[in-house]
């Protein structure tokens, strides 16, 4: 049986540098001097990093890395939690067990030590230490969404966010939205980032001024749109990126006095079944984790039993827009 996996702080040690430094030679980060990078790497392979990880351990790893380090709860979001429910089913049909990792354990070396044969990213940020770690120890990871510096060989499952995003204005215009704000710059993945890229494209090309509220988890009054609401050029129509979006622009919207859909449309980029039972009910962009949970485990399981035979680069999967009373087109 192999012998323990040395660690970042062994490679430290031995190599008389700091772990952030042995993190920086191993993943190709940073700013590390070639002599050092040099010295880092030969005594990482002297001591057997990343060569030998142990015997296989059918155990795959999840992480949502978005804010790693932060005690938040993911798993009582609703996409992440469909996720999970389908990436473990995934999992444990091909003969896998699913690791879950809170999002706060994120800041600490566990990831040096972890003994599972890959991990699935969920959200990886610029600069994501986890990654880092990962990358240095040379496990296979694929992610959910498009990593922000993707390297050649780099898988990961993902929606269009340009086409979505494009659709669902377009939806709100045809059904008479002349001024639509999007509830978005909140996270640094690359999500919040492409849509509201997205959203300035499709301003741009219509002569229209991009207009990017930004969202607050802690904002349950909606407060962020009281400006907006009470100025008399007033959006028309919001398309928020986060699940909690749409209840905080339906507070803020009946706090001024503003009818849905007559005065206000409303979508909402969430896998809540809340949103189709209320009143009104909220038209819903669904990202479709299940599928995405399902693809993500498939191409990790592929990376690992036939590297051969997987592909690098992105696993494309459709949102889908389901229209209800908050943004359909008001009756005369």
């Amino acid at each position: 049986m192999p012998g323990p996996v040395p660690t970042i702080a062994d490679i430290a040690r031995a190599a008389e540098v700091s772990t952030a430094t042995v993190s920086h030679a191993l993943g190709g980060t940073g700013r590390v001097g070639e002599s050092t990078r040099r010295r880092v790497r030969e005594v990482a392979a002297a001591l057997g990093y990343g060569g030998r990880r142990g015997p296989r351990t059918r155990t795959l790893g999840l992480a949502v890395t978005t804010y790693a380090g932060s005690a938040w709860n993911y798993v009582e979001i609703a996409y992440f939690s469909r996720l999970l429910t389908a990436a473990t089913a995934a999992a444990h049909a091909r003969g896998y067990a699913l690791t879950v990792l809170p999002a706060d354990r994120g800041a600490e070396p566990l990831w040096h030590t972890l003994a599972v044969d890959g991990m699935l990213l969920l959200d990886s940020p610029a600069g994501d230490p986890v990654l880092r770690a990962l990358r240095a120890r040379g496990l296979p990871v694929v992610f959910d969404g498009r990593p922000p510096d993707p390297r050649p060989a780099d898988v990961w499952v993902d929606n269009d966010h340009e086409a979505t995003t494009h659709a669902v204005l377009d939806h709100l215009a045809a059904s008479g939205a002349r001024r639509i704000a999007l509830h978005s710059a909140y996270g640094r993945e690359y999500y919040t980032g492409a849509v509201t890229a997205a959203h300035a494209r499709w301003c741009a090309a219509r002569g229209a001024q991009p207009l990017v509220v930004p969202f607050d988890p802690e904002d349950a009054p909606g407060h962020a749109f009281d400006p907006l609401f009470a100025a008399p050029s007033r959006p028309d129509a919001v398309y928020c990126v986060y699940d909690p979006g749409g209840r905080q622009v339906l507070a803020a919207a009946a706090r001024h006095g503003l009818r849905v859909p007559e005065e206000l449309r409303l979508v909402c980029a969430s896998e809540d079944p809340s949103y189709a039972a209320g009143d009104p009910s909220v038209s819903t962009v669904t990202l479709r984790p299940e599928v995405i949970g399902r693809s993500a485990v498939a191409a990790l399981v592929g990376l690992l039993e036939s590297p051969q035979d997987t592909a690098p680069g992105q696993r494309t999967v459709p949102a889908a827009l389901t229209v209800r009373t908050s943004s359909s087109t008001p009756s005369r």
